[in-house]
């Protein structure tokens, strides 16, 4: 079973149209999804509501399951000081809490610990401040962080799930053009992300998800942090 959150659009979507085609059992998480496959299920919950996270359901597994916690937001690209009413809450809630919460309620219906995979998707800004992402920045370290405790808790109880922090570098999606619409004067990386468009250099979400379904399907060697930049599909 692959849990996969925000499948709307973009590299979620992708990611489950991928499994989907391997035959697996897809369950996205989100506000809404079009998609339609005799494979796929859907959950609605909105991820920036804890309380209807926490109300979600799920019943014992007996074998393999993989958790996709996909679903982010970038927050307004704006100056700190410059901002009438900070995001900060709504940022951390949907790019922090929301996975920390899913990744509890979900492994602790797994029977066999081993037999779980955990991806969250990170960003290269959780290492690396860029002005006007003050909350994006923080959230993904904040992410960051959370996954490395998680795998250095089960390690100490004996348990060794497959864990992942991956940057998915820069992709074609709506958050990419939500960050080019960003005014110029509020974004001093604005010209940078105009030229990747330009030149062509993004990643489309197939591409993304070809390279995360790669990098999930080698043998596991208990490395944490990846860049799909460094995967290569041959």
């Amino acid at each position: 079973m692959i849990f996969i959150t925000g499948v709307s659009r973009g590299l979620g979507k992708a990611i489950a149209e991928l499994y989907l085609s391997k035959g697996e059992k897809v369950t996205g998480i989100g506000r809404s999804s079009d998609l339609e496959h005799e494979n796929f299920s859907f959950i609605s919950c909105d991820l920036s509501d804890l309380d209807a996270v926490r109300q979600l359901q799920f019943e014992a597994f007996s074998g393999e399951v993989t958790l996709i916690n996909n679903a982010g937001v970038i927050g307004e690209i704006k100056r700190l000081s410059d901002m009438e009413i900070v995001d900060v809450d709504h940022v951390m809630t949907v790019n922090v809490s929301a996975p920390v919460l899913l990744t509890q309620q979900i492994y602790q219906h797994v029977g066999n610990k081993d037999l779980f995979s955990l991806v969250n998707i990170s960003s290269g800004a959780a290492n690396r401040a860029i002005p006007s992402w003050a909350s994006y920045c923080a959230s993904k370290s904040a992410l960051n962080m959370h996954t490395e405790t998680f795998f250095l808790e089960e390690q100490e109880k004996g348990n060794h799930p497959k864990v992942y922090c991956v940057a998915p570098g820069v992709i074609d999606t709506g958050m990419q053009s939500e960050i080019r619409s960003a005014n110029p004067e509020n974004f001093s990386s604005s010209e940078n992300f105009h030229n990747l468009k330009e030149e062509d250099k993004l990643f489309s979400p197939k591409e993304a998800a070809e390279r995360l379904f790669l990098l999930t399907e080698s043998e596991y060697d208990a490395e944490l942090f990846y860049d799909l930049r460094d995967i290569t599909v041959k």
